[in-house]
């Protein structure tokens, strides 16, 4: 199911490269949610225990090594000989089943414990497609979707990546996805966000960062300053590289009054995970335009449950506006003739250096996507003023 350490999204590898520059010392943990309330199969526990105890086999090559550090020049060489001494260690992750329902908990050293998240997802979907026996379409039906959707998306004159590792049906689907995208996607598909699979079809890793960034500067530094420190710690280490600033950890209202102009300048736009689209389209616009730059100049990469007809309204009401380009994730790489997986596995609380466990959370634009501990989400609201 996962034979490749680099079989993972790339934000996760940007981010570890800047944990292990920044905060060495930092330990996280992490809980499974099963927002779409799934029931497990009877064993399910013993067969996911099994795939992680095998993770602990991958090692970074020496191929890979190699394209890796040549496509990402930005990243220090001594990171790329880091990871390729870097083993998965199964003792960081706890697996249980009580009846139907699924335990997943990871903790350890922040550094350590980031490249979790994404094979621990990707390898709970296929499981539970595999243990409850349900088939998918056809490898020919697999492909000739991907194809029709990313020839649809050519017509409409935009870009697209895809971004489906976490919830894909099954490696084998993910493979057919690509495949079929950088074959019919010709100045449409700008490439993916598995790095083992843009090596693999010789195309580019996409992403930055992710929402825990910003969770951890703020379980390190207040809610006040986890956008601010955040961003400032990430142009530290990529010195303008990789810059699509993710905006709704703390919800977007919050971001922009943060994104100052030197900020605004750097980075080259932002990215929408949550809330109306339409919404956010206008709030960066004229945040742009506020701080004297030409939002034409920017970037929005949106990436919210997206389908042909959402992209196709966002393209046409953002066109001549701002620059916009387009994260696909479940809609590639589960649209088999099968119901989605429903779920994430999100960092819940941070040990900064010198300091205790704190819950951490997220205020996304859309109350449905919060997560954390209550009691920390409604402080966290006050002190952002953020109304009920």
């Amino acid at each position: 199911m996962i034979s490749s350490i680099l079989d993972n999204d790339f934000y996760k590898f940007t981010m570890q490269h800047a944990v292990v520059k920044r905060f060495p010392k930092a330990r996280a943990r992490y809980q499974f949610i099963n927002r779409g309330g799934h029931q497990f199969p009877d064993g399910f526990a013993e067969e996911l225990r099994n795939a992680i105890n095998g993770l602990a086999q991958l090692q970074l090559t020496r191929h890979e090594k190699t394209y890796f550090a040549a496509t990402c020049p930005y990243i220090d060489p001594t990171y790329f000989d880091f990871l390729q001494g870097y083993r998965y260690d199964p003792d960081e992750v706890m697996v249980r089943q009580q009846g139907r329902e699924l335990q997943v908990a990871v903790e350890g050293y922040w550094y350590r414990t980031i490249l979790w998240e994404v094979p621990i997802m990707s390898l709970i979907c296929e499981l539970y497609y595999q243990m409850t026996g349900q088939q998918r379409h056809a490898d020919e039906t697999v492909m000739l979707t991907a194809r029709e959707k990313i020839e649809k998306y050519r017509k409409l004159g935009v870009t697209i990546a895809e971004f489906g590792t976490r919830r894909r049906h099954s490696y084998a689907v993910h493979q057919l996805v690509v495949q079929a995208l950088r074959q019919y996607g010709e100045n449409t598909f700008i490439g993916t966000s598995n790095v083992h699979l843009a090596m693999q079809y010789q195309t580019k890793p996409i992403g930055t960062h992710a929402h825990e960034w910003f969770m951890f500067h703020a379980a390190k530094y207040g809610f006040k300053m986890a956008n601010l420190l955040g961003l400032e710690h990430w142009a530290e280490v990529y010195r303008g590289d990789l810059g699509i600033a993710l905006s709704d950890t703390y919800t977007t209202d919050v971001f922009f009054t943060q994104f100052d102009k030197k900020l605004s300048k750097l980075f080259d736009g932002v990215r929408h995970d949550s809330g109306d689209s339409l919404l956010f389209a206008d709030k960066t616009i004229r945040h742009y335009q506020q701080k004297g730059i030409d939002p034409l100049s920017k970037t929005i990469v949106f990436s919210d449950g997206l389908n042909y007809d959402k992209v196709a309204r966002i393209a046409a009401y953002c066109r001549g506006k701002i620059g916009f380009s387009f994260g696909i994730g479940t809609n590639f790489t589960n649209d088999v003739g099968l119901p989605p997986l429903n779920i994430v596995l999100k960092m819940t609380e941070a040990f900064p250096e010198e300091a205790q466990w704190d819950p951490v959370i997220k205020l996304s634009d859309d109350p449905g996507k919060h997560t954390g501990d209550t009691e920390t989400v409604k402080l966290a609201k006050q002190i952002l003023m953020i109304p009920e």
